[in-house]
């Protein structure tokens, strides 16, 4: 009786070890470089890629979350900087993904009108501004050039498109805003309807979208990319309505940061660098679970009053989950991802940053990328 219980017995060990032996290991989760450099996206020079540009070590060596291309370079106020045609871009977009061993955001500013990366001079199709399509309020034509553009971006191979803009036109004369046409409408109804229209011919063609500036730019009288922009005596909580309701509707997949502040908000903080806005009204009470990303971190409105070390502390703990660094403001660094990933590496080593804060962007990044081929 005793043999047989200790037979038993060693059968069912051998059993349970033979189960356990052939269950698949759990991924380890990556190094914490690799996370925070997935939090990374990044402008560069160059139409072709050859093996001597940065961009290729930061996607190669860093596992670079993301780039983003421009037509201009804004330090030499020349072009070529990443935009001469469509064969080339596609090329180039196409190099780009081949140096990554995971999925590459591949982002660009193409919002129609005058904020237009892929210009019809360069061979692409003509894009119209957002207020055009607003004010004119006809589904088939948004339509239309919505799909239009996703269609330009799915050929070109690029994933990420900065936009649409759902801010309000609340002030028309806004410099970065309504003087250029970025915003649909005043109504927040419209501006959702056709937003809505954009997102989806994009999502059809599997391009991510990203809707901007929260918590809006619409009222303010200055523009971010020159100083400090105060939208206390303009902003209303109307310019909320459009994140309210395409967040309800499941429709955001990436929010952007505005660097505008707002004292009866945030006190002390800009948007970008405000947990208050950020993680208190987007996350908490708006109910936004996707991925935020910042404006680009080398704008004036940031520069001017914060260090890099300190804007970058205060982006990730207020829960940007992606900074922006565009290389293409007033100064080119070829070295800003191994800068950046050194700098929040050390905040995590001093306890300023939390692993956990990192762990989490990297979720959200990563689960948003498996979305995308």
């Amino acid at each position: 009786m005793h043999f047989l219980l200790r037979c038993c017995i060693l059968f069912l060990s051998a059993l349970l070890f033979f189960f356990t032996a052939c269950q698949p290991e759990s991924e380890e989760e990556p190094e914490l470089d690799e996370q925070i450099a997935q939090m990374l996206l990044v402008g560069f020079r160059g139409t072709v890629l050859n093996d001597t540009n940065h961009i290729v070590r930061d996607i190669e060596e860093y596992d670079l979350g993301g780039v983003i291309l421009y037509e201009k370079d804004g330090p030499t106020q020349s072009r070529p900087r990443n935009i001469l045609s469509p064969t080339q871009v596609r090329q180039l977009v196409t190099d780009l993904k081949a140096c990554s061993t995971g999925k590459l955001f591949i982002a660009i500013d193409q919002e129609g009108g005058v904020v237009d990366r892929l210009k019809a001079s360069y061979g692409f199709p003509v894009t119209v501004r957002a207020q055009y399509l607003g004010t004119l309020n006809n589904e088939d034509t948004t339509r239309y050039y919505a799909a239009s553009i996703a269609t330009t971006l799915q050929n070109m191979g690029i994933n990420l498109n900065f936009a649409p803009v759902v801010d309000l036109n609340v002030n028309p004369a806004s410099p970065a805003i309504g003087a250029l046409g970025r915003s649909f409408s005043a109504n927040p109804d419209t501006v959702v309807f056709h937003a809505g229209i954009f997102m989806t011919e994009h999502t059809n063609r599997n391009i991510l979208s990203c809707c901007k500036h929260f918590p809006g730019h619409g009222s303010a009288t200055a523009d971010s990319h020159l100083g400090l922009t105060d939208v206390t005596d303009t902003w209303s909580e109307t310019e909320l309505t459009p994140y309210r309701q395409l967040i309800q509707a499941n429709r955001c997949n990436m929010i952007m940061s505005a660097h505008v502040f707002n004292q009866h908000l945030d006190s002390v903080y800009p948007a970008t660098l405000s947990y208050t806005i950020l993680t208190g009204i987007l996350r908490e009470r708006l109910g936004f679970n996707g991925v935020i990303i910042s404006d680009a971190m080398e704008m004036k409105a940031i520069t001017e009053v914060y260090g890099l070390t300190e804007a970058i502390r205060l982006a990730i703990n207020a829960g940007c989950d992606i900074l922006v660094f565009s290389n293409n403001i007033d100064t080119y660094n070829p070295d800003i991802v191994p800068q950046v990933i050194d700098i929040i590496h050390n905040l995590v080593d001093q306890g300023l940053i939390s692993k956990e804060r990192i762990r989490q962007s990297y979720n959200r990044i990563i689960a948003l990328k498996q979305s995308i081929n």
